[in-house]
């Protein structure tokens, strides 16, 4: 179930990012107008389904393995760190060398300016953002935020461990933790875009991931949900949000359809299965793929609406051949750890020939 809404989630954000970056897209906006509008505007809530799989997922091993799985937590957060890191390199190593080929056959807000060193040091420890550094692809933010959430809950679970074993009465303090933290971010630090580049600001969607398959593990899992949910109400009330809808809908999607077998994975094609597991390298390259694309297109066909539609076709299809063979190769065995540690070595080298090279 989870791989099935992540597929689909996945495929919004790439219309989303093909219908508000680069020239086809508005080549083609006279074509269908109120599909461009749509996909301009409602499909990037899709994000928030990661949020919620991504902490569900992390919940369920934090509950199967206990303590075990924080002994060393820095460890852990090491691990998380290298398994986002390096196909998040070798994406945006290659976005360096497309934006680069695009300059040569456009002129477009879509192209990232070239870097510097200090830009893509940022990159490297996920910074970007909050050293205010121009991102060098679509969506990079979410990787940054994605590292932050894991590592506030990984230091949320040590923490209440180190608490219980000198007070074992205090047994389910994590869940008070995520609980009060979620209800904190819902009513405060996702209603002020200044922490939006924060942890705090997305925990009230991850955290409701984490609960959700918590709950589902409850003797009582309705009457749960239903305080839960009456939380995202009441946080609607205060200041509706329309990503906290989509939030608490996937939060019942998932929890409930693990408890009751609701919807169950042999009801999900094998391909949105598959594609669901491949989303993340979906999510990194296919802004470089499709701003080849669009760079081609307009510069051969700059003012055909119709083909630049079929362009836009064309580099979805891409996108996601693309992301396939791009996630069976960072995650084969052929990206050997020589390799890994090499990466960034490559991407700095990377973005500094093309900045110096003038492309």
């Amino acid at each position: 179930m989870v791989d099935g809404i992540k597929a689909i989630a996945c495929l919004l954000i790439v219309l989303h990012h093909l219908a508000i970056y680069g020239p086809m897209s508005d080549s083609a906006y006279p074509l269908m107008p109120n599909i461009m509008d749509w996909l301009r505007e409602y499909p990037r809530m899709a994000v928030q389904v990661f949020f919620i799989a991504t902490g569900f997922l992390l919940a369920s091993k934090l509950i199967a393995s206990g303590s075990s799985f924080v002994i060393n937590p820095i460890q852990v957060i090491k691990k998380r760190y290298f398994r986002l890191i390096i196909p998040y390199l070798a994406a945006l190593t290659m976005a360096l060398w497309c934006a680069a080929l695009a300059r040569y056959w456009m002129t477009h807000d879509s192209i990232p300016s070239a870097s510097n060193g200090y830009q893509l040091l940022a990159h490297i420890f996920l910074l970007q953002d909050l050293l205010d550094q121009e991102a060098l692809s679509a969506g990079v933010w979410y990787v940054a935020i994605d590292f932050q959430l894991f590592s506030l809950t990984i230091f949320l679970f040590w923490l209440s461990d180190r608490i219980q074993q000198r007070c074992p009465y205090l047994k389910s303090l994590f869940w008070v933790l995520v609980i009060g933290l979620v209800i904190i971010s819902l009513f405060v630090f996702n209603r002020d875009n200044f922490w939006d580049e924060t942890a705090l600001y997305f925990f009230g969607s991850y955290g409701l991931g984490i609960l959700s398959y918590w709950i589902s593990n409850k003797k009582r899992p309705l009457l749960w949900f239903a305080i839960l949910s009456a939380l995202g109400v009441i946080a609607l009330l205060v200041d509706f949000r329309a990503r906290i809808v989509v939030a608490i809908v996937v939060m019942l999607l998932l929890g409930l359809t693990r408890r009751y077998g609701i919807l169950s994975d042999h009801l999900i094609p094998n391909f949105l299965i598959y594609l669901g597991r491949a989303s993340y390298a979906i999510f990194l390259i296919h802004f470089p793929l499709c701003l080849i694309v669009n760079a081609a297109f307009s510069h051969f066909f700059p003012d055909q609406a119709q083909i630049n539609l079929c362009g836009l076709f064309l580099a979805l299809g891409i996108s996601i051949f693309g992301g396939i063979l791009f996630y069976q190769w960072t995650d084969g065995p052929s990206l050997t750890n020589k390799v890994r540690l090499l990466m960034p070595a490559g991407f700095m080298v990377s973005g500094l020939l093309v900045a110096l090279g003038g492309y």
